[in-house]
């Protein structure tokens, strides 16, 4: 039977994999599970998957160079999430392994993590609820309706779309900037960066993590929104200079943000960032739901079951490179 390796640590395996998932995977491959609660480096991941003909892979679990080299038998490395950025996939190809990647089953889950910061953001309610929470008076301050207020958002992907469609609904003026996508749905202008920070209201950041969307909000984007707009991020932390993100908090040149992301470990918002008074922060649990998770571990057990066919799975991002899993003989394999 196909032994497959769960990278996902003990008290991960529950909330990030499910049980329905886990049960799935173990009707079709002998599974062994990580039984360490620290991140496992490629040695002890090496050592733990020596017998594993694929891994199924926790975010943060590294797939290097050094990784495939050492594990000859191994066919696949599955990650159970997008981002494979911390997955060496030219290596794997030449150690002819197959990666995958998930897709995204967390559209709905983020958006509303968006409308809830924004909420959050404008009403002052986790401010509110800090203060009564240390038994302090909380003043009534004024808040802001989204209704009539302009969203504009960076990035074009599935989640803003669906954001952007609940946002018409609530009343909002929606403005959005992607050179790489065709923006033409009714009730959405496409406008530049610049434009987008200086007339925003709300400025949602959904683009991808990049080498050219590295620091894309930096000291010059937060000096061109307004001072009373509101900054949140959704996306990667590394599309933020953090240190520009707190000058221009200190300075008045923006009145607030909420990040579910940053650069501290497994892209959780830095604590120096999330400490600041004018920011909400929450743990990375913007697609933290059942269904949203359900949805990308689900998919991995499917992805693993085409593999066993000799398919290549729906996420595979090198099949044509990756010769050690059994594939079916088409042209393009012999």
């Amino acid at each position: 039977m196909t032994k497959v390796f769960l990278s996902h640590p003990p008290s991960k395996l529950a909330q990030y994999y499910g049980p329905r998932a886990t049960a799935a995977l173990q009707a079709i491959a002998d599974v062994a599970f990580n039984p360490h609660e620290a991140d496992i480096g490629t040695a002890a991941l090496a050592a733990l998957a020596q017998d594993a003909d694929i891994i199924v892979s926790y975010r943060q679990t590294v797939g290097d160079a050094a990784l495939f080299a050492a594990l000859p038998r191994l066919q696949a490395f599955v990650r159970c999430a997008i981002d494979i950025r911390n997955i060496d996939v030219p290596a794997a190809s030449r150690s002819r392994v197959l990666v995958t990647q998930a897709s995204a089953g967390f559209i709905a889950s983020v958006s509303e993590w968006t409308v809830g910061a924004m909420i959050d953001l404008s009403r002052g309610l986790s401010a509110s609820t800090a203060r009564y929470h240390a038994g302090q008076p909380a003043p009534a301050v004024m808040g802001r309706e989204l209704r009539g207020s302009t969203l504009g958002v960076i990035g074009f992907g599935q989640i803003s779309r669906y954001l952007c469609d609940i946002a018409i609904a609530l009343g909002m003026r929606v403005v959005v900037h992607d050179p790489h996508a065709a923006i033409d749905r009714p009730g959405i202008a496409p406008v530049g960066l610049v434009a987008l920070l200086a007339q925003a209201d709300y400025v949602v950041c959904l683009a991808a993590a990049t080498e050219a969307t590295e620091n894309l909000m930096n000291a010059a984007a937060f000096a061109t929104m307004q001072p009373h707009a509101m900054f949140i991020n959704a996306s990667r932390g590394n599309l933020v200079d953090e240190d520009a993100l707190l000058a221009a908090l200190d300075a008045g040149s923006i009145a607030g943000c909420a990040l579910d992301v940053g650069r501290a470990p497994d892209q959780m918002p830095s604590p120096r960032v999330a400490l600041h008074p004018r920011v909400v922060a929450t743990p990375h649990i913007g697609g933290l739901t059942p269904p949203a998770i359900e949805h990308q571990a689900m998919e991995t057990v499917a992805q693993v079951a085409e593999i066993l066919q000799g398919r290549a799975p729906r996420g595979a991002v090198n099949a044509e490179h990756a010769f050690r899993w059994p594939r079916q003989h088409t042209p393009s394999a012999t």
